[in-house]
């Protein structure tokens, strides 16, 4: 299966990788050597270490090389009134009679902590598309489903949450 990633994860993604061959590659490579000149390395537990931390970092950026390669890109536009990617909307739960504010971002990059939804969770889904004053309903099986409305809708740009590592 092919993660779908818009164009500004994949350059996240590859600044990363940046990031990682340059400056922590040669930081975990100085410390494997630092650790090995403190002798024998059958009982050197700060070696190990190192040598866990660089094999660590090896392996990341393999995944995030991986990712990039078997990548489906999807587009991020949409007409300016209707829901799209990256947009933030704010929505009515009917139910509960509460209003959130949730940014629709790709799987990759959903953080429930701040609210970030994934594109191809139910309520993402739902809402693609949508404009505001909408009535949704958002189904998560065949048994469960609620309504939502789109009270407001904001084109945000990648700000401050979208830091190196945010995947």
């Amino acid at each position: 299966m092919y993660d779908e990633l818009t164009k500004q994860d994949i350059k996240k993604m590859e600044e990363e990788i940046e990031y990682r061959r340059l400056v922590v590659r040669k930081q975990a490579l100085e410390a494997v050597k630092e650790a090995r000149a403190h002798g024998d390395l059958s009982e050197n537990f700060e070696y190990h270490a190192a040598k866990k931390d660089k094999n660590q970092n090896e392996s990341r950026i393999r995944y995030l090389e991986r990712m990039i390669k078997t990548a489906k890109i999807i587009s991020t536009e949409s007409a300016e009134d209707e829901v799209g990617m990256n947009n933030t909307i704010t929505v009515y739960f009917e139910e509960d009679d509460t209003e959130e504010v949730f940014k629709i971002v790709t799987t990759v990059r959903s953080n429930s902590r701040k609210n970030f939804i994934s594109n191809e969770s139910p309520l993402g889904k739902a809402l693609l598309g949508h404009r505001v004053g909408d009535r949704v309903e958002v189904t998560v099986n065949e048994n469960c489903s609620y309504f939502v409305e789109i009270r407001k809708i904001e084109n945000t740009m990648d700000e401050d949450e979208d830091k190196l590592r945010s995947f």
